[in-house]
């Protein structure tokens, strides 16, 4: 007779405690909302919460293609490439993460001033500074996964070195840049704090959230923060949908 294995079991326990702490929040605004259906029905007509959400999503897509376009060749030189205050870049890479994002609104409006105040070009630098960590590290740990050989053999058989980032290493890495993407996207979508000090016009969905909260408390501020929800946990189960695709084809 097979034992059972008590460490597993025990270790199964503990974790499913931090999974219903993340889940019992979500599912009880849920159903409190269900309780409500009116409120949230006028919430979905309202104009002003409509042109927030286009605002989130605009700007969190804008970020999310910046980043790729600028945090891929960075971490494909992280991953080649052995230099000099390598591991300062990374350091500078990561420091976003550790910052507070009250601090990052401020260090933006210092820097940049009026170029940046209430304007989309605001809202998106804010997204883009806590989020394309993690474009960067996921892009950099996929052509980390990718054996450098796999490129010299492209290389000798004509392809240069660009074709060869193109046909070889761009492909087999897709899945982790995929990933980043995806947390990229997610963070930026999640962003408040230094929006709030960069841009509180126009108006974003996560600032509207707080505007209602403080004006008319929770009875007004819960549709809209389902809404928000709802949309990020659809757009999140999508893009996981296209990730566990693409690890699909890869493995093939």
């Amino acid at each position: 007779m097979k034992r059972r294995d008590y460490v597993d079991i025990f270790f199964v326990i503990f974790g499913s405690f931090l999974l219903l702490y993340i889940v019992l929040p979500i599912l009880t605004l849920l159903v409190r909302q269900c309780f409500d259906l009116e409120t949230l029905i006028a919430t979905l007509k309202d104009e002003v919460v409509i042109d927030a959400l286009k605002n989130t999503f605009l700007t969190a897509g804008i970020t999310t293609l910046i980043a790729l376009v600028l945090g891929v060749p960075l971490g494909y030189v992280l991953a080649r490439k052995d230099f000099r205050y390598k591991s300062l870049i990374q350091g500078i890479v990561d420091v976003p993460i550790v910052i507070p994002h009250s601090v990052v609104g401020i260090m933006l409006l210092t820097t940049f001033s009026n170029a940046i105040l209430d304007s989309y070009l605001g809202i998106v630098m804010a997204m883009l500074f806590v989020s394309a960590s993690f474009t960067i590290n996921s892009a950099r740990d996929g052509f980390l996964a990718v054996d450098k050989k796999l490129e010299d053999v492209a290389r000798t058989l004509g392809a240069g070195k660009f074709k060869a980032f193109l046909t070889v290493s761009l492909p087999l890495s897709f899945p982790s840049i995929l990933s980043g993407a995806i947390m990229t996207f997610a963070r930026a979508v999640s962003e408040v704090g230094s929006i709030l000090i960069v841009a509180y016009y126009p108006k974003t969905a996560q600032i509207l959230v707080l505007e209602y909260f403080e004006n008319f408390g929770l009875k007004y501020s819960t549709p809209i923060s389902v809404i928000l929800i709802v949309l990020s946990l659809t757009t999140f189960a999508i893009l996981r949908w296209l990730l566990k695709k693409c690890d699909r084809y890869v493995e093939a």
